[in-house]
């Protein structure tokens, strides 16, 4: 197992990853509300947690990672009134939608992906028990926790009670004992769906969701609670509020948040009207460069969003490519065969440190430059060919580990580009190099790229 050290927000500071189960993680993401597409928070959360989970499975712990969704919500209500759909319909079709994006970004899928809806029971039992506990009371067919009644709340966030107000996500309502006090159960309104309950018709409030879903399937306490820096508070506040009040337990032992996505320096928000969604950047960079810029930067750090790290991200990626590239020649060339891997020191140490994405990419480049050099002198001496295929898979099993090199390039019509190559080489050997321009131009036209090296003619496709 590796020497991991994770930056808590519980005790705002690194501490040595020590799971519970010696060799096993167990790990929850709060998923998203399936009302709309999802933007580019969305993939940076769900990316840095997928580089996570892939870290832990590289370093060889088995990995139990669940992530729910939020299917029953104000937001998906609304969405269904405007739409003339049921809250069913629109949760299917934008959970549909994030698995699009989210298998495009080349994110695992998680272990299980428990919803709200399948879950009301367990979420109305849990309130019977923090209402017996006295944790919670009810008003009129609402159940509200009591934040006065955990002596830890604001433990996870920083803050204290004296200073707090009512958060963005805690409805003002003068019938609260305080109003710091949250729902955990809503009265239906007239129009809206409901579920049964002791204290009437309605629905579970957003965080009771949560500790619920993560303690069913992962235990009253598990190892890591992901999320982004945005709910830290009230949302990851208020789940650990609860789990305390349900079993006196603190839920997780490892708080990890990933940091906003900024544009132009401001955080991006509906709000704002300055965010993007991921389908539309897809239309303009390949997925595999937004995930390689969203791994660029280390999760915790902000992430400024703009044109020209995009276009970086592409050129530094194939860059990398451009190095596979030149060892599949030698491959061809009959190289030796692959041997041992070499021990990856430096890469382990990057992300041993909180899971440090931006310092591996940097090993991983120098280590792309070595390679590059070694190909230079295979093809003066003809040796180190064993070397070079070992130092090439241990940069491929690297970029598994933070999700790239998913890319396969391909053409549908590979078969003319040979034919426009086996031209080209002739036109060349015939020194007739007008044509040999015409045929390179042309192939550029169809988005193919030619290289002339000591090997003879290779091509790839060029990247959006």
């Amino acid at each position: 197992m590796s020497r991991l050290r994770v930056f808590n927000t519980l005790g705002q500071k690194k501490e040595a990853f020590k799971p519970l189960k010696e060799g096993e993680v167990c790990m929850y993401m709060c998923g998203v509300t399936v009302y709309d597409n999802c933007h580019l928070g969305h993939g940076r959360a769900y990316v840095s947690f997928d580089v996570i989970r892939r870290y832990l499975e590289y370093s060889g712990y088995k990995v139990t990672y669940v992530q729910n969704f939020t299917d029953i919500d104000d937001k998906i209500i609304k969405k269904a009134q405007e739409e003339n759909k049921t809250t069913g319909d629109v949760a299917r079709i934008y959970t549909e939608k994030y698995f699009s994006v989210m298998d495009r970004l080349n994110v695992k899928r998680a272990s299980s992906y428990p919803k709200a809806t399948e879950h009301i029971d367990e979420m109305v039992g849990a309130v019977k028990k923090l209402i017996k506990n006295g944790f919670a009371y009810e008003i009129d067919g609402d159940v509200y926790f009591r934040v006065k009644s955990c002596p830890s709340y604001g433990k996870l966030s920083g803050r204290k009670l004296e200073g707090m107000r009512a958060g963005a996500r805690v409805e003002v309502d003068r019938r609260k004992y305080d109003p710091l006090d949250f729902a955990l159960w809503k009265k239906a309104k007239e129009g809206e769906p409901f579920w049964p309950s002791p204290w009437g018709n309605g629905r579970p409030g957003w965080h009771i969701e949560c500790s619920v879903m993560s303690a069913k399937y992962l235990g009253d306490v598990f190892d890591i609670h992901g999320g982004g820096i945005d709910l830290i508070f009230p949302h990851h506040e208020n789940e650990m509020a609860q789990a305390y009040g349900i079993s006196g337990k603190r839920l997780a032992n490892y708080w990890l948040h990933n940091g906003f996505i900024t544009i132009d320096k401001e955080k991006m928000s509906k709000s704002l009207k300055n965010f993007f969604t991921l389908e539309d950047i897809f239309k303009r960079y390949e997925p595999e460069v937004v995930r390689y810029f969203l791994v660029s930067t280390h999760y915790r750090s902000p992430l400024d969003f703009n044109e020209e790290k995009l276009k970086e991200a592409r050129t530094s990626l194939d860059s990398l490519y451009q190095t596979f590239r030149q060892v599949e020649e030698i491959q061809k060339m009959g190289s030796a065969k692959i041997g041992s891997f070499l021990p990856g020191k430096q890469f382990r140490e990057a992300m041993d440190n909180d899971f440090n994405t931006s310092g591996a990419l940097g090993i991983m480049h120098e280590l792309s430059g070595d390679i590059n050099q070694s190909v230079n002198r295979w093809y003066k001496e003809k040796k180190g060919g064993r070397e070079i295929l070992e130092k090439c898979e241990l940069l491929k099993e690297w970029g598994d580990v933070l999700g790239i090199f998913f890319k396969k390039e391909k053409i549908e019509d590979s078969v003319d580009v040979q034919k426009f190559i086996a031209e080209r080489e002739k036109a060349r050997k015939d020194k007739d190099w007008k044509k040999s321009d015409e045929i390179r131009k042309k192939l550029q036209e169809m988005g193919v790229i030619i290289e002339d090296t000591p090997a003879g003619t290779r091509w790839y496709v060029q990247k959006n």
